[in-house]
């Protein structure tokens, strides 16, 4: 008989749970590892200066839009109105900051209603082409085969389409108004997403989580949605950003042609596009205002999508 004492199998069971002493918990180290690619992609998005100059123009621009309108009053829908308060393409003055527009309106206040406007259908167009396109091109490449290649060639066919083009197209079919303008936007928006999504998923379908899921009986649409579509999640959020910028520039070319929304509504490309009459007459507070609020939140927009690339490629690197 041996006199060493038999381990007791409480004993076997906590050294096989805690592990040898200074090993990592696999848990925990999962934990703090996932934290520790979270700060390192903030803090690589916030050594980005250009980012946050970006993230300061859209912050200033959501105030100016929805909470200027509250401090500062202003007739936007009355146009007989705004004729008898204020005169025709008067200059800036103490009245009026920015001066007034061919029917008396202020031309401050209506730089607030249309960014209302642009934005909403901006973060609308570009929230709903994301989704869409984030699920059609994870159902493509995680199918493969016939699917896929049926599903892409329709993709194809529509970027074969020059967008300005399809948009017109789709704007003069429907009755302008603000949700066909954020259908018609996101329409023609979600077929790059669509591609991306499907090359990310090509490889992620073929690793080891997504076919432990299969194994274990789990449906096509649980992989997807559990497994492929939260691991290209970095990727639909950058090219949303851009998608915000797209859309703004789409709707303020669609108003710069006349097709923006009707009135008493408008848009920057609607104010832009009515200033460029006057362009010869010397009212460049018509032209101005509404071209530098366009060019200021889509490079903000821009801006802010390069950053958070960056910091993406940096957490991939760290994987």
């Amino acid at each position: 008989m041996s006199l060493v004492p038999e381990p007791d199998l409480l004993d076997l069971a906590s050294e096989t749970t805690t592990g040898a002493p200074g090993a990592p918990e696999p848990a925990g180290g999962e934990v703090a590892d996932l934290g520790g690619l979270l700060r390192r992609g903030l803090r690589v998005f916030a050594e980005n200066k250009l980012a946050l100059v970006g993230v300061a123009i859209i912050v200033a621009a959501v105030l100016f839009s929805w909470v200027g309108p509250l401090l500062y009053h202003t007739n936007q829908t009355n146009a007989q109105e705004a004729l008898l308060n204020s005169t025709q393409n008067a200059p800036p003055s103490g009245a009026h900051p920015l001066g007034t527009d061919e029917n008396g309106f202020d031309i401050l206040g209506r730089l607030m209603v249309g960014g209302q406007i642009s934005l909403v259908v901006g973060f609308a167009a570009a929230a709903i082409a994301s989704v869409v396109g984030a699920l059609y091109g994870a159902v493509a490449g995680f199918f493969g085969g016939w699917i896929d290649a049926v599903m892409m060639r329709i993709v194809d066919a529509f970027l074969s389409i020059p967008v300005l083009f399809l948009a017109i197209v789709l704007a003069v079919i429907f009755r302008p108004s603000l949700p066909v303008f954020i259908f018609v936007i996101a329409f023609v928006s979600w077929l790059v997403p669509a591609r991306l999504i499907r090359g990310e998923t090509l490889s992620l379908r073929v690793r080891e989580y997504v076919q432990a899921v299969r194994a274990m009986g789990g449906s096509r649409r649980r992989a997807i949605l559990r497994h492929v579509i939260p691991n290209t999640i970095g990727t639909i959020i950058v090219n949303a950003t851009f998608n915000v910028a797209d859309a703004i520039l789409l709707l303020a070319a669609l108003g710069f042609i006349g097709l923006g929304v009707p009135a008493p509504q408008t848009d920057w490309g609607s104010m832009l596009s009515n200033g460029v009459n006057f362009a010869l007459d010397g009212y460049w507070w018509e032209i101005f205002p509404a071209g530098l609020c366009i060019v200021l939140v889509v490079v903000a927009f821009n801006f802010i999508g390069d950053a958070l690339r960056d910091a993406l490629e940096v957490r991939l690197q760290h994987r």
